[in-house]
């Protein structure tokens, strides 16, 4: 690959349901964040190849009370990001509460708080459409068939030009059940263009799917159809939702994501042009591209969102979110370095998926290894903290706190029908209650734990093959716990968070 090009995908790890928009040089991407807090990242870029996490539009999910313990699948999905009256909007579809839409002056905020502009149980993938042609605004989004019974269709509504309200019930514009052979359609992202209203739209699942276009001369239809992106002969298998993008040279691009297993879904940045016959081609004559000509736009520095982190003053960086909303005191800040974990007393201790205080960030797409310093500063009996590869399954490595108060070196695991966690390695005496740990990420998220208490690194019990949780990669996680009792529980340190590529 040379310096003119550049290589699929642009985001190797679980940046899922990606969507895009460019205001003057600047390119904003947004993302699903589903029940982490905070959620829908905000991320940056001048060239489309190279991004940076530039912070987060939903400090917490709503009603807060809903978001107290971690619900994987459910909160934020499919985010549509838009820039319009000199704002950016986000709408996005909650599939147990209906479409929220938030907004703001600058990508930084401040943003609103959520408005929700149309409830209803499986309302998901909304998108936006103010007409500069006629000032008319429009709404359109599709249907979770697990929530409404409803699936495989694209429902149109006339909008308030404000964003707050619908000003019709909605009518069925794309019915997926008329068209031989489409199913699953979903994820729509709404245009205008060449006079025409335009839906790009996968269909056909995540992991098997192709990437669809309608138009019409009229938003309520009727549409022509056509698959414009499909697998093909390469080995990107989905190529799934995503959004369209014009450079200011007039370069069209199309940014999707593609479903990797327990890697979440990675965005990958498709060439687009418009064919002699109107209609878009995505990628090379349909098919997805590994390598391509890069973007006629100015040379920027390499760049990917922040993984490392040295906890300066015991805050964390933007990379980092928990498994449901926040309480005060889960981190404190300090006058050194590392991050400060109070031991959360949960009754949970045994079964990490359960828990909404671990602190988690995207498990990276490529091979590389992790490692952490740890002490545990807690004199409570059973008390523990850790570094966590999270899903279906999870396996952690750490520290916990004997009845005799030693500290021992631990590694745990639990399968995915499994309640509570086992033993992956024996118990070892930690002096000082300090270890450095490690993860070692081959192919195949195959992960090798391993540890350091002073006598070098050895390694700690079998291969463990991280899962994704439904509609979610794996994650990289870091925690502190206490079991259920009485008063302050203290706190475990950690120090120089890093992620090696090898």
């Amino acid at each position: 690959m040379t310096t003119d090009t550049y290589r699929n995908p642009i985001l190797d790890a679980d940046w899922s349901d990606p969507d895009v928009v460019r205001v003057g040089d600047d390119f904003y991407l947004t993302a699903s964040s589903f029940g982490r807090a905070p959620g829908l990242p905000l991320l940056h870029s001048r060239d489309l190849v190279n991004w940076t996490l530039v912070g987060h539009a939903l400090e917490r999910l709503e009603p807060a009370a809903e978001f107290r313990s971690p619900r994987h699948d459910c909160g934020v999905w499919a985010p549509a990001l838009r820039h319009h009256d000199d704002r950016f909007w986000i709408f996005w579809g909650d599939p147990d509460q209906g479409i929220f839409q938030i907004n703001a002056p600058e990508i930084r905020g401040p943003w609103t708080r959520p408005h929700l502009v149309k409830a209803g149980k499986g309302l998901i993938d909304p998108c936006p459409l103010w007409d500069e042609e006629t000032g008319e605004a429009y709404l359109i989004h599709a249907w979770a068939k697990s929530r409404s019974g409803i699936k495989n269709r694209l429902t149109g509504h006339r909008m308030q030009p404000d964003g707050t309200s619908l000003l019709d019930e909605g009518k069925v514009i794309v019915d997926g059940d008329r068209i031989p052979g489409w199913f699953t359609l979903e994820g729509p992202k709404l245009y205008r263009h060449d006079g025409w209203f335009w839906i790009l739209a996968p269909a056909g699942g995540v992991e098997t799917g192709w990437q669809g276009a309608f138009r019409s001369r009229g938003f309520f239809g009727p549409y022509e159809e056509r698959i414009v992106l499909e697998q093909k002969e390469t080995d990107v298998n989905g190529p799934h939702q995503g959004g369209w993008v014009r450079t200011p040279s007039g370069e069209d691009w199309f940014v999707h994501f593609q479903q990797r297993g327990a890697y979440g879904r990675v965005v990958h940045l498709q060439p687009m042009c418009w064919g002699t016959d109107g209609w878009p081609v995505l990628g090379d004559d349909g098919a997805p591209v590994a390598v391509h000509k890069r973007p006629d736009l100015p040379p920027q520095p390499a760049a990917a969102p922040a993984t490392d982190d040295g906890f300066p003053g015991g805050r964390f960086g933007r990379q980092w979110s928990w498994t449901a909303n926040p309480q005060d005191g889960w981190a404190t800040q300090h006058s050194g370095d590392g991050l400060r974990l109070t031991c959360v007393r949960s009754a949970d201790t045994h079964d990490l998926r359960k828990l909404p205080s671990v602190l988690t960030q995207r498990l990276p797409g490529a091979p590389c290894t992790v490692e952490v310093g740890l002490q545990l500063h807690s004199e409570e009996p059973g008390s523990r903290a850790g570094l966590a590869v999270l899903g279906d399954a999870f396996s952690w490595i750490g520290l916990q706190r004997g009845t005799d108060g030693t500290v021992h070196l631990v590694h745990r695991f639990a399968e995915a029908v499994a309640e509570q966690e086992r033993d992956a390695a024996h118990p070892r005496l930690a002096p000082g209650g300090r270890a450095r740990l490690r993860i070692e990420i081959g192919s195949g998220a195959r992960c090798r734990f391993s540890y350091d208490i002073g006598d070098g690194w050895t390694s700690s019990g079998p291969v463990f093959a991280a899962t994704p949780w439904r509609w979610v990669g794996a994650l990289l996680g870091l925690f502190a716990l206490a079991p259920v009792g009485g008063g302050h529980a203290g706190a475990a340190v950690f120090t120089h968070f890093r992620i090696t590529p090898v």
